[in-house]
């Protein structure tokens, strides 16, 4: 009897990926339908009012869209430590650390200029989020920290802050008890498109998915960030500084992030409240995963993700199923994407066709 291994691909191509994460998403969708009907719902229908509750008419679709935003900033903030295998899950921390420096700015630097609002507020954010991510960079490179406890811990730092801050000097003596700050001036919201929930906040994402692909793909820098995160010793070598490109790299993933809080206190929310952070940065790691770490591809996935969030919420409505359902299929698809992540970098083989198959793949 032949006996079967799973053995090291030389390399994967473009459309195997492509054909990994199709079959994987379609895999989680197929167990996401038979956890439904074990809840007494046909999954045809509930898939369908996904779809028409996230793209059926404007409405769904600018809600899609709101949630896209966000989505592809943090899947963008992940996808840069990512790539130097450096495992940022500290998005969402960072996140809320650029909306407490917005929300700074406008309570103690406010001015009547939209443009200087907008530039003070963006820098703000970012740099609070680049130093939230930059303190575990910074660990990691000096004396090797787990950056994923580093971030982790750092995100229950940021939430408790805001707790502190909104439960405290920040409320707002207006709000009725509530744990929010006074509403931002106008001069402090984001544009909002057509009496939509939609903000401007799309337009920073779609630039800075495109801004990440040309540093990615036509920078030294995103060169050294590739070579670092798929051989350190050799980066080494070539006289890369694996210190000075973590702390970089992490610096540049934490804004990425804070300019996300940003946008959803000055566009979406209209001010800091309690629980405006509703686990974008964790989606953001689905995201970039699925998005196989091409920042193009990003916006996409974001979008996709939308659809699910927008379309839980139909679900519930509609059809009374638990909001976490969408969250399920989620994860669903999470696990799927790293169980498809095998094919990708191993291939099934019959025992003794090991070395012609590797030299056939070579040669192909």
């Amino acid at each position: 009897m032949s006996a079967w291994r799973l053995e090291p691909r030389v390399s994967s191509s473009v459309p195997l990926n492509a054909a990994v994460t199709s079959v994987s998403v379609c895999m989680a969708l197929v167990i996401g339908g038979a956890l439904m009907s074990l809840m007494g719902v046909d999954p045809f229908e509930a898939y369908g009012e996904i779809i028409r509750g996230s793209l059926g008419g404007w409405y769904g679709l600018s809600e899609t869209l709101v949630k896209a935003a966000p989505l592809t900033l943090t899947g963008l903030a992940c996808l840069y430590s990512f790539k130097m295998m450096i495992w940022n899950i500290g998005a969402e921390g960072q996140l809320v650390a650029g909306a407490l420096a917005s929300a700074a700015v406008v309570r103690y630097f406010s001015v009547d200029s939209p443009a200087a609002m907008f530039a003070m507020m963006f820098a703000a954010s970012a740099a609070a989020g680049g130093v939230w991510g930059a303190v575990p960079g910074f660990l990691k490179g000096r004396w090797n920290v787990n950056e994923i406890i580093a971030t982790l811990m750092l995100n229950y730092i940021a939430l408790y802050l805001m707790d502190f801050l909104l439960y405290g000097a920040w409320k707002d003596p207006m709000s009725m008890g509530f744990p929010m700050t006074a509403p931002f001036p106008e001069t402090a919201r984001l544009w909002r498109f057509g009496g939509s929930r939609l903000h401007s906040g799309i337009a920073i994402a779609a630039a800075l998915s495109l801004l990440t692909w040309v540093i990615m793909r036509k920078t030294q820098w995103g060169f050294e960030i590739r070579v670092i995160g798929e051989n350190p010793k050799a980066a080494r070598y070539a006289g890369m500084s694996i210190m000075r490109n973590i702390l970089l790299v992490m610096f540049v993933s934490g804004a990425i992030a804070g300019v996300c809080g940003f946008g959803e206190v000055a566009g979406l929310q209209g001010r800091l409240s309690r629980g405006f952070a509703v686990g974008y940065g964790f989606t953001g790691v689905i995201v970039a995963w699925l998005a196989r770490l091409n920042p193009l591809a990003v916006p996409l996935v974001a979008f996709l993700m939308g659809m699910l969030l927008v379309g839980g919420d139909t679900l519930q409505v509609v059809m009374s199923l638990p909001l976490s359902s969408a969250q399920v299929i989620q994860g669903v698809i999470l696990f799927s994407i790293l169980g498809g992540e095998m094919f990708s970098k191993y291939r099934v083989r019959r025992a003794g066709a090991s070395v012609h198959g590797a030299a056939s793949e070579r040669a192909e």
